[in-house]
């Protein structure tokens, strides 16, 4: 493969897994060699191989975590700066799709060609990459899991929602929290209910895009408390408000995290456990083709 080639990577089983043929044949039309993915792992390995062959445009038709895979593979082969990103949006979720301006396929595949390239913010948590959020604590496999009518009312509350069952058997989090701020070291220790840590996403009352240009993740922490009372502070959509009593926000480029016990979280929704974990951002390391409706500056 010669150096300014474009490259796509497309998972056929994403979403409703009826996309493949038809998003190939319009890759294609654009100039994207295509390559399918047949396994777990594949998307890394495709994005290893496209930086050590040289390929300037990689395009990634898939969920969340299809892409979190292929920037895995950038990072793994020290490509993220060498690479332009751009997406086509055919998973269940698309949250860094939406934040993005891409709507669809059709306009995913248009962007690729000639969307606009901005310069982004990636952020890692020990050493992984992640461009949406990372979620510790309670339920992190549900951030992605809500319906789409529940995400339209509820927007980034929906998780809590979907998970209300769990929270009657959520026990919570002994954390501690180092953050590095712009005034400091800002320091938070207790029982939690979930660190929610956004690069792209924003965890507050009214959701939404995430400045991802900043060079700082959005992060809120949610204190323990009583599972009737998290269901009911999720429906009334006060849960993650600025203002809300037991709900710490911060914007770090920095955070060490401790606990008593091993940490599950969800990297752009690739689940981990680990003892402890260390986010960093790498401000605008990737560069990403976005659409019109991105908004590089969100109030």
């Amino acid at each position: 493969m010669y150096q300014g080639s474009r490259r796509a990577v497309v998972n056929p089983v994403s979403g409703s897994g009826d996309h493949a043929d038809y998003v190939e044949r319009l890759l294609a039309g654009r100039g994207f060699d295509v390559e399918r993915t047949e396994g777990a792992g594949d998307a890394v390995a495709f994005g290893r191989r496209a930086v050590a062959d040289g390929v300037s445009e990689v395009c990634v038709c898939g969920g969340d975590g299809t892409i979190n895979e292929v920037v895995r593979g950038l990072a793994d082969a020290g490509g993220l700066g060498d690479v332009t990103l751009s997406v086509v949006p055919v998973g269940t979720a698309n949250l860094l799709a939406g934040n993005v301006g891409v709507a669809d396929v059709r306009s995913g595949v248009e962007i690729a060609d000639t969307g606009e390239v901005r310069s982004v913010d990636v952020g890692f948590a020990d050493d992984e990459p992640f461009l949406v959020s990372t979620i510790a604590g309670f339920p992190a496999d549900a951030s992605l899991s809500a319906s789409s009518d529940l995400k339209a009312r509820l927007g980034p509350l929906a998780f809590v929602v979907t998970g209300a069952q769990e929270a009657f058997e959520w026990d919570g989090l002994d954390i501690e929290l180092e953050a590095v701020t712009g005034s400091g070291t800002e320091r938070w220790t207790g029982d939690a209910l979930c660190l929610l840590v956004g690069n792209a996403r924003r965890f507050v009352a009214e959701g939404g895009q995430g400045d991802m240009e900043d060079g700082v993740f959005d992060v809120a922490v949610v204190e323990q408390m009583p599972a009737t009372n998290v269901v009911a502070e999720a429906l009334g959509q006060r849960l993650l408000g600025q203002d809300t009593p037991g709900v710490t926000h911060l914007q770090a480029s920095d955070l060490h995290v401790t606990a008593n016990q091993a940490i599950r979280f969800s990297r752009d929704g690739e689940l981990a456990e680990h003892d402890g974990l260390d986010l960093s951002v790498r401000e605008r390391a990737l560069d990403l083709r976005v659409g019109d409706a991105y908004d590089p500056d969100p109030v």
